[in-house]
């Protein structure tokens, strides 16, 4: 009796650990992503600073496997649309430590803003002092938002366009390219470059190349490193011009006094909630119809999320809700258009700014 006892105990003695060793080898092989879900965001920190040589950082919390690209720019820009200074991949995320050359055309500066951020939404910014004793490029100013846009001022024949631009961001040297109507002007014939000074509105004149006399219509480009680029179109006729709308898109209505077209920029996003949207040089009297859709539609045909009244015309602050169909989205258009033939368009990261 005793010894069927014995051999029944040590059975279910035998029968607990062999349980226990398959939960163990099962729990081992559990993907790592069920155990290491990525929370939170990337933040670094400057650890050492050669100037005007390079500037090295140590960066926490990285989500696995994204590629991202890191950026420096003047102080007070957040790195925004800055000069592209490398690019790493993360690969399984955590920490990393890494040295990146300071561009040239911020040598000298006081103090420089870095960032990094990758096709995912995912970004962290920083700054650091270069040059105790080097330029100071004052008091901080607000990043750069919206895209560049250049309008038809005149055309003289076979000879010159004038342009005039608006919203340009800040110490930029574009080229200007000259091609075939349809092209946009990508690859076309250089005419010239300009330089963006202190930013936003200016005006220039570039001659028509050999290759491009006789055309009806001709494409012209402005492009700078960074990512910044504006195009435009004009008839190849003497005379006054105006910005064509996009095809199939009837002309504006005149309004006496307005002049321009009207703009917006990105001020906040909650994620998958809001956006808020700061419009300038609106018409007046005009009621704009807002739509968001997917990245690269410009908003065409998107959903309606709302309207708004221009009143006296001008500027103004807006806010309006992310429609359901694009919640999760990574990046997602916006649109306003108004039954006069006006129209803006814009894009947004779809997280949490500022």
């Amino acid at each position: 009796m005793n010894n069927s006892l014995t051999l029944k105990s040590g059975w279910s003695v035998l029968r607990v650990m062999m349980t226990l060793m398959v939960i163990s080898v099962l729990t081992l092989a559990l993907p790592l992503t069920t155990a290491q879900a990525y929370s939170g965001y990337p933040t670094f920190d400057i650890t050492e600073v050669k100037k005007d040589q390079s500037v090295t950082i140590q960066i926490k919390n990285l989500p696995p496997n994204q590629t991202f690209t890191v950026r420096m720019n003047k102080m007070g820009t957040k790195g925004v649309g800055g000069e592209v200074a490398g690019t790493f991949n993360s690969e399984s995320g955590g920490s990393k430590k890494l040295t990146f050359d300071i561009p040239a055309s911020l040598k000298g500066l006081k103090l420089i803003a870095i960032r990094i951020e990758s096709p995912a939404g995912y970004f962290a910014y920083n700054w650091f002092t270069n040059d105790p004793a080097g330029a100071d490029t004052g008091t901080p100013s607000k990043p750069y938002t919206g895209i560049p846009t250049v309008d038809i001022v005149s055309v003289t024949k076979d000879d010159e366009v004038k342009v005039k631009t608006n919203n340009f961001p800040a110490g930029k040297t574009f080229t200007v390219r000259m091609g075939e109507y349809g092209t946009k002007g990508v690859n076309g014939t250089v005419v010239g470059s300009l330089d963006s000074g202190s930013g936003g509105k200016l005006e220039a004149t570039f001659k028509i190349p050999a290759g491009l006399k006789g055309k009806d219509r001709i494409a012209i480009r402005l492009e700078a490193s960074g990512g910044y680029f504006a195009y435009n179109w004009f008839y190849n006729s003497t005379g006054s011009g105006v910005t064509p709308p996009p095809s199939g898109t009837p002309a504006p209505t005149p309004i006496p006094g307005y002049s321009g077209i009207p703009t917006f920029s990105i001020k906040a996003v909650i994620r998958d909630s809001k956006v808020t949207i700061s419009a300038k040089n609106f018409p007046p009297d005009q009621t704009f119809t807002v739509r968001m859709g997917a990245y690269g539609t410009k908003g065409v045909g998107g959903v309606v999320v709302g309207s708004k009244d221009t009143g006296s015309g001008g500027s103004f602050e807006a806010t309006f809700d992310i429609p359901e169909s694009l919640k999760g989205s990574q990046r997602i258009a916006i649109r306003m258009d108004s039954s006069q033939g006006f129209y803006a368009f814009n894009w947004f990261w779809n997280n949490t700014y500022p």
